[in-house]
């Protein structure tokens, strides 16, 4: 497995790039790598290339055409915030996003560098909610009263809240 972290790239668009190479062969991955115009590209490649490294040396992993990539993942890092100066005195923001690209291979044969366990099932179908009676689900009548305050011809939840213009004058 490699890591590299704070690289400037986002990581949304890291991961059009880690969803093109999960789970091929690692040559097979290198390859499309070097076609695939995105700048992104480059620094997967890099990451890539350090995993496999990684394997050889760490795991001892002899055969290199037996390496799969099983985990291709592109986390956010820290936005750099800065400001960018606009007519009339205004300023724009301007978020530079970086990511954490972290890649894993492994041969499958011995399990080197394997992927982590998958989380634990979920339950399919929240339990069931007890019925009301249709009386209950109605909204409460609203009183003579309501209605009065409201004015002839109002509906209900249009009541009209004073102007600033209404309030101010005497």
């Amino acid at each position: 497995m490699a890591r590299a972290r704070f690289v400037r790239v986002s990581a949304r668009k890291a991961r059009l790039v880690l969803d093109q190479i999960r789970g091929k062969p690692v040559a097979e991955a290198l390859a499309t790598l070097e076609y695939t115009p995105r700048a992104a590209a480059r620094l997967v490649e890099k990451v890539l290339r350090s995993a496999v490294a990684n394997a050889e040396h760490n795991h001892q992993v002899r055969n290199l055409d037996d390496l799969r990539v099983v985990q291709a993942i592109a986390d956010g890092g820290p936005v750099l915030k800065r400001v960018q100066p606009r007519a009339m005195g205004r300023a724009f923001g301007i978020k530079h996003r970086t990511s954490h690209l972290t890649i894993g291979v492994s041969d499958e044969v011995n399990g080197a560098a394997a992927a982590p366990a998958a989380p634990p099932a979920r339950p399919s179908a929240p339990p069931p909610r007890e019925e009301r009676p249709a009386a209950a689900r109605r909204a409460p009548a609203r009183s003579a009263s309501d209605s009065a305050r409201r004015g002839p011809g109002a509906r209900a939840g249009s009541r009209r809240r004073p102007t600033r213009r209404s309030c101010t004058r005497t």
